[in-house]
């Protein structure tokens, strides 16, 4: 039977108190460190995000408070979370595969993708990437768990994959990795020296 993202669902796993695997001061440290890295590299501020499968928008919150102005983009493909917060927190429905086909008038400084991956089959990843690397300006925040991890939360329908099946899927994608699950788009390749990369090059 298909999950269903609807109120309970989010009632659950983000606010009850026997659930609940972040709290507001995790998640604020987690938003600042993603922007830190992002405007490291981009040698400047982050102007706009999109948030792919961003649930209620607990990021978008965060990003405004840290960075007023900021331009947020929200997509998830909650018929629940669209039609109850899509006006006023800008969010649009889609899923993670259909960024193979979905475009906007700009590319975005930071994309994110939280707490996802590790549901969805590998076609979906594979598709959805490829959105994520032409639409990417600056870093990619790619949160992902694998068999290696100890996971907390939901575990129902959890993908338990290797770690390199997702390096090898992102390299593929044109995303290079520079630690804390943060991968730079194609554009600032050049600005990254080789100890700053999760992984160096074979020589």
């Amino acid at each position: 039977m298909a999950k269903t993202y609807d109120q309970a669902y989010f009632d659950k796993w983000y606010r009850h108190p026997d659930h609940s695997v972040r709290s507001p001061a995790e998640l604020r440290r987690k938003v600042s460190m993603v922007l830190g890295q992002a405007e490291f590299y981009l040698g400047r501020s982050v102007r706009n995000v999109l948030d792919i499968g961003c649930g209620e928008a607990p990021w978008r919150s965060v990003l405004r408070a840290l960075r007023p102005g900021i331009d947020y983009r929200g997509l998830d493909a909650s018929e629940y979370v669209v039609s109850r917060y899509g006006r006023s927190r800008h969010i649009g429905l889609a899923s993670f595969g259909q960024l193979a086909e979905l475009r906007f008038d700009t590319r975005f400084d930071l994309i994110v993708c939280t707490d996802v991956l590790h549901y969805l089959k590998p076609a979906e990843i594979r598709a959805g990437l490829t959105g994520v690397g032409e639409m990417l300006e600056g870093l990619a925040f790619l949160e992902a768990y694998t068999r290696d991890d100890d996971v907390g939360g939901d575990r129902d329908g959890f993908i338990s994959r290797a770690p390199d099946w997702y390096l090898r899927e992102f390299s593929a994608a044109g995303l290079l990795p520079c630690g804390s699950q943060c991968y730079l788009g194609p554009r600032l390749e050049r600005h990254v020296a080789a100890l700053e990369r999760a992984r160096l090059p074979v020589s």
